[in-house]
Formats: C-alpha cells, sequence, structure tokens
C-alpha cells in the first residue's frame, strides 16, 4: 500500500485521496463498460456497516449481491449453488399447487425455516443464471474466500483497499478507509452511477439496431419490382419466326396467282 499512502502521523497511515479518486474513476469506467455488455457485477460486502449500504445502493440497478456469509464455492462450484436456488422456487411452487395441504404441521414448519434460510444466504442471487462478470469487494482481507474463487476463476476483482491490505490482490484497488460508512457509501455512489450509464448506453444501442431494422424493412418492401424484359435471344427467334411467315405468305399468293392463270 505505499504507492498509495500520502504520510504517516502517530502511527496512522493516510491515504492519499488524489490516488483514491484516480483509481476510482479507473474502475467506474471498467464497470461503466461491463454494464453496457449486459453483464452482471456481484457485490460482496458481509461487515455490518456495509449491509445496508449494498442493498440500499445495489437493488435498484438489479445487481447480485452477497450480505451474509459467503458460502464456499459460490464460484468455483456453481452449479451446486443454482441447484440451492432451485429448490427456494420448488417450496414456492409447492406452497401454490396444494401440496402444502396435505403435509403435517411439523413438515411445513420444517420447510419453510429451509426456506427461510436459503432466502437469507442466496435470495439476492437468484436471479444470477451465470458466473458473474465481475466481483466487488468492499473489504478483501475479511472476504478472502470470495477473492481467492475469483481470481481461480480469472473474475475481474474490484476491491475497497485499505491501509493493512495488499492492493495487488485485486485487479481494480481502490485505496479507501473499509471500515467507515461514509466512504463506502460515497464509492458505491460513483460505481453505480458508472453502470447505470453503461445500462442506459446499452439501452439506446438497442434501440438504434431496431430502428436500423425496421428502416431496411420498409426500403425493402417501398422498392418496385423489376419486370422482366425479354432476352435478345427470344427477341431474335420472334424476328425471324415473322420472317418465316412472311415469306410462306407470299410464295402462297404465287401459287394462288400462277393457278388462276392455269385456269383462264
Amino acid at each position: 500500500m505505499a504507492p498509495y499512502i500520502f504520510m504517516e502521523r502517530n502511527g496512522i497511515h493516510i491515504i492519499d485521496l488524489q490516488k483514491t479518486q484516480a483509481k476510482l474513476e479507473e474502475a467506474a469506467k471498467a464497470l461503466q463498460q461491463i454494464a453496457k455488455s449486459g453483464r452482471k457485477v456481484l457485490f460482496v460486502a458481509t461487515k455490518k456497516q456495509a449491509k445496508e449500504i449494498i442493498v440500499d445502493k445495489v437493488t435498484p440497478i438489479e445487481m447480485p449481491y452477497v450480505t451474509e456469509r459467503w458460502p464456499g464455492g459460490m464460484l468455483t462450484n456453481f452449479p451446486t449453488i443454482r441447484k440451492a436456488v432451485k429448490k427456494m422456487s420448488t417450496i414456492d411452487k409447492m406452497a401454490t399447487d396444494g401440496t402444502f395441504e396435505n403435509m403435517s404441521k411439523r413438515e411445513k414448519l420444517q420447510i419453510s425455516r429451509q426456506r427461510a434460510k436459503l432466502e437469507k444466504n442466496l435470495g439476492s442471487i437468484a436471479d444470477m443464471g451465470r458466473l458473474p462478470a465481475a466481483l466487488f469487494v468492499v473489504d478483501i482481507m475479511k472476504e478472502h474466500i470470495a477473492v481467492s474463487e475469483a481470481r481461480r476463476l480469472n473474475i475481474p476483482v474490484f476491491g475497497i483497499v485499505d491501509t493493512n491490505s495488499d492492493p495487488e490482490l485485486v485487479d481494480f484497488p481502490i485505496p479507501a478507509n473499509d471500515d467507515a460508512a461514509n466512504s463506502i457509501a460515497i464509492i458505491l455512489d460513483v460505481l453505480v452511477e458508472a453502470i447505470k450509464t453503461g445500462n442506459n448506453e446499452r439501452m439506446l444501442d438497442r434501440d438504434k439496431e431496431k430502428e436500423k431494422e425496421k428502416e431496411t424493412d420498409e426500403q425493402g418492401n417501398a422498392q418496385p419490382k423489376k419486370t422482366k424484359r425479354p432476352s435478345k435471344d427470344r427477341n431474335r427467334t420472334i424476328v425471324e419466326d415473322d420472317v418465316e411467315d412472311k415469306k410462306s405468305s407470299k410464295k402462297l399468293t404465287k401459287k394462288v396467282k400462277n393457278i388462276e392463270v392455269d385456269e383462264k
């Protein structure tokens, strides 16, 4: 963290805010491009001062997040996590199709408790059908398992890096105090705004493509149909036929004249 430390006072390291701003802008541009491509960013923050901030900031942009205990193997063993998510939908289906009516109270209580536990740990990633394109971590020391899984799968990691952390563990380090709620909120405001911009650009590009398709379809329908012209060979055969007809008619007239002269 030496390149990001401005000075040391009374044993406390002070972070250089200019470098924080530069790294924050770099991370925001990268997240904007990821959002523009339509891919997901997984936000991870299990510490108390960051949980509510993550939920409030990330929920409106419809990105997955983890604020409870990180389930081991969530990235490296993603198919198993998806099975647990599908189990929640199965329990919901049982509640609607009348299966619960044939169960005892004890069985209903056990299933409802299991559903609540799954919802608490995995409810925020229920819509994540595949591995995320990037991972954002508030405290890379506390969430070291998530960071190691992402690095193993070559998933880019964005993280708030404090003075006691190693910035080389993440691809986009943001030097800041990961214990202060205000610094976490400010950083998330910038990153969330970048993701919103990326989503809006993706929608604009999609609308432009639809307009182009409509214009091409309208142009194709508006073009007049080309009439087929007879080929030169065909015209030539028609002319030859007319000449032969004229010759044969002349011969007939001569024969008729000769016959009339003989009769006389």
